[in-house]
């Protein structure tokens, strides 16, 4: 039947649409969470380096040379560790630059203290605004989601409203017409008869299979 079909297909179709809208949002946070922890590890692992670096150097000042070496020594590890995690633009500059004044700056170079100090910061600055940037990117990927999930939800809502619609048309009122019908003439009215404004074809069908048993009595 025409009618079964109609309303077939309009159940399936709010199956499918809550069913896209269930696995878009699940899509969603599937796509954000490993960015951003990515992101926010490897940035991590470079702002550790950088505070390491920073505390090496800064308990350097007044130690013994054994103690100086030592540091030196974690220092450069840390520096390489950093190396091995280049990232953003600009980090291999700053890199570069605390490579070219760490050993003097271990030595008692004010100005070369100064400069590996000023490069360990940029490298740090870099490392926080990427990470910045990656929340704020998160926070767009989530709005976008948020709304994605709201206008989908909403052409749900209007496909049910449809198909409530076409569900009272094509059965609610027509079997409200034909109970009408039989019970008008279970109480003698004879006259009463099924009707409808532009009934659907199979519910007209009906209509005039009823209406003509009513007109044999």
């Amino acid at each position: 039947m025409k009618i079964f079909h109609s309303i077939s297909m309009g159940a399936w179709l709010l199956i499918a649409l809550n069913l896209l809208m269930s696995f878009g949002a699940i899509g969603i946070f599937m796509r954000m969470a490993p960015a951003i922890e990515r992101i926010i590890e490897r940035n991590e692992r470079s702002l550790q380096s950088c505070e390491e670096m920073l505390t090496y150097l800064a308990y350097s000042t007044n130690s013994t040379t054994d103690d100086t070496s030592e540091r030196q020594t974690n220092f450069l590890n840390s520096l390489h560790r950093a190396r091995n995690n280049v990232t953003e633009a600009g980090e291999l500059q700053a890199i570069n630059d605390i490579e070219t004044h760490y050993i003097k700056a271990f030595r008692g170079d004010h100005e070369r203290r100064n400069a590996t100090i000023v490069a360990i910061q940029h490298l740090s600055q870099l490392n926080r605004q990427a990470m910045v940037e990656a929340d704020r990117k998160a926070r767009q990927l989530g709005n976008a989601g948020a709304w994605g999930i709201v206008f989908m939800a909403s052409m749900a809502f209007i496909a049910g409203l449809c198909f409530v619609r076409s569900l009272r048309r094509n059965v609610v009122e027509p079997l409200d017409e034909i109970q009408q019908v039989i019970e008008a003439a279970n109480h003698g009215d004879l006259m009463r008869r099924c009707s409808m404004p532009n009934p659907p074809q199979t519910i007209r069908h009906i209509f005039k299979g009823i209406n003509d048993i009513l007109d044999r009595k």
